[in-house]
């Protein structure tokens, strides 16, 4: 159990500082502003004044999604690996393991 929460902790910090670098990439090229003026196009109308997108796009909600998908993607992956570590040592003790011989080449 520690060693996959250790493992899926750093694929947490992995995947985190990945999306702000991409997203602060994005961002300096300015495609994040792009979809924003094309969303209020396609939105827009007469009458209406079209959504405003660019809180979709900020810093903020972006990390804090990544950071709550990280969290979630801890949780489950420290519980299923215990899980299948459980299991498959259940198994190995009910029938027996396998066993491996090895011999030096002649």
């Amino acid at each position: 159990m520690k060693f996959s929460f250790m493992a899926s902790l750093i694929g947490f910090a992995i995947l985190f500082v990945a999306v702000a670098v991409l997203y602060f990439f994005l961002s300096a090229l300015g495609v994040f502003s792009s979809i924003e003026h094309t969303i209020h196009l396609v939105t827009s109308s007469g009458g209406n004044a079209g959504s405003n997108a660019s809180s979709w796009f900020s810093a903020g909600t972006v990390l804090g999604y990544t950071i709550l998908a990280g969290t979630i993607d801890v949780i489950l992956i420290t519980a299923l690996s215990t899980v299948g570590a459980v299991i498959y040592n259940a198994v190995s003790h009910i029938s027996g393991g396998v066993e491996i011989t090895l011999r030096e080449a002649d």
